[in-house]
C-alpha cells in the first residue's frame, strides 16, 4: 500500500511538471497576443477614422491579453508551489516507505524471536514434567523408605522385648563356676574314665536352683582338671 502511495505522489509530480509547461505556453500566446493587439492599434491610429472601430477591438484584446498573461503566471506560481509540496510528498512518502520497510522486517525479527521463545517455552515444559515426574517418584521412594523404617523399627522393638524377656529367663539361674578336680587313676593299660565332681548347688532364696552338669573325664595327667561354666 506504501508503494503504492509513492507511486501515485510520483504521478501527480509528474502531471505538475506538464501542468506548468503547458501554462508556459499559454503565457507566450497571451505575450505574442498582447504584441499583436499593440500592433493593431498602431495600425488603427493611422487609418484614422476608418481604423477607430479596429482600434477598439486591439485594446480589448490587448486588455485580455494582458489579463490572461497575468493568470497563467499566476497558476504558474500556484503550479510551482504545488510541485514543490508534491516533491516534498514524494520524499516524505519514500521516507515512509523506507520506515515501513523496517517495521516490516522488524515485525519479522520478532516473530522469528516469538517463535524461538514458543520453542523454548515448550523444552521447558517438558522439562518440567521430567522433573515433576522425578520429583513424585523421589516422593514415592521416601513413602517406601519411611514404610521400611517403620518395619524395621517395629523389629527392633520386637528384638528388643524378646531380649529382655531372655535377660529376665537367664536371670532365674545363677551357675557354679568352681569344679572340683579329678585325680587321674587310670592305669597304664586301660584308662580310667571319671567322673567330673557334682558342682553344688548354691541356694537362693526364691530362685531355682541349676541341674548339675556332667563333665567327660580327663586324660590322665599331673595337671588340674579344667573349670567348666
Amino acid at each position: 500500500m506504501v508503494s503504492q502511495v509513492v507511486d501515485t505522489m510520483s504521478g501527480i509530480q509528474t502531471s505538475s511538471k506538464k501542468i506548468a509547461e503547458i501554462i508556459s505556453v499559454i503565457d507566450g500566446i497571451a505575450f505574442q497576443t498582447n504584441i499583436l493587439a499593440l500592433n493593431a492599434a498602431v495600425e488603427a491610429a493611422r487609418a484614422g477614422e476608418q481604423g477607430r472601430g479596429f482600434a477598439v477591438v486591439a485594446s480589448e484584446e490587448r486588455t485580455l491579453a494582458q489579463r490572461s498573461a497575468s493568470a497563467a503566471k499566476e497558476i504558474k506560481h500556484l503550479i510551482d508551489d504545488s510541485g514543490g509540496k508534491v516533491a516534498q510528498g514524494s520524499a516524505l512518502v519514500d521516507q515512509a516507505g523506507k520506515t515501513m520497510a523496517g517495521i516490516v522486517s522488524s515485525v519479522q525479527r520478532v516473530t522469528d524471536i516469538m517463535g524461538a521463545i514458543s520453542t523454548a517455552s515448550q523444552e521447558q515444559s517438558s522439562g518440567i514434567e521430567q522433573v515433576n515426574l522425578t520429583v513424585t517418584q523421589m516422593d514415592e521412594a521416601t513413602q517406601q523408605n519411611a514404610a521400611l523404617v517403620e518395619e524395621a523399627t517395629a523389629a527392633a522393638r520386637a528384638m528388643e522385648e524378646q531380649a529382655s524377656q531372655l535377660t529376665e529367663a537367664v536371670a532365674v539361674f545363677k551357675l557354679s563356676h568352681a569344679v572340683r578336680p579329678v585325680l587321674a587313676t587310670a592305669t597304664a593299660k586301660k584308662p580310667a574314665v571319671r567322673t567330673a565332681s557334682t558342682a553344688k548347688p548354691v541356694p537362693a532364696s526364691g530362685k531355682r536352683v541349676a541341674t548339675p552338669l556332667r563333665h567327660p573325664a580327663s586324660k590322665p595327667s599331673g595337671t588340674a582338671g579344667n573349670d567348666s561354666q
